[in-house]
């Protein structure tokens, strides 16, 4: 998997959102990956993978995991691994807890 990570969005400032200001995910898992029902399996557990460490995210910040052609044969336990390794390549110090 490749993630793309943005730190903060731009945007409002934080006081003037509607909302409360939240990590937020999302998935690119194109055709290279397999067909519609490969792929529709592989977004959900990658949906379940990224829900779980979505709190290690700074409030505001958008990561977009975009899954490779190995992530069809893989199971929720080696998406989780190689998630958490991605993450706290990309984190470094900057990882926190909610």
């Amino acid at each position: 998997m490749v993630l793309h990570y943005l730190s903060e969005r731009p945007g409002q400032p934080a006081g003037d959102l509607p909302f409360p200001a939240v990590a937020r995910a999302g998935f690119v898992v194109g055709k290279s990956v397999g067909n519609s029902v490969v792929r529709h399996r592989v977004t959900r557990r990658l949906r379940a993978v990224v829900r779980a460490e979505l709190g290690r995210l700074p409030d505001r910040a958008d990561l977009v995991v975009r899954a490779r052609p190995e992530a069809a044969d893989a199971d929720s336990t080696v998406l989780q691994r190689d998630l958490a390794s991605a993450l706290d390549r990309l984190l470094g110090d900057r990882a926190r807890t909610r």
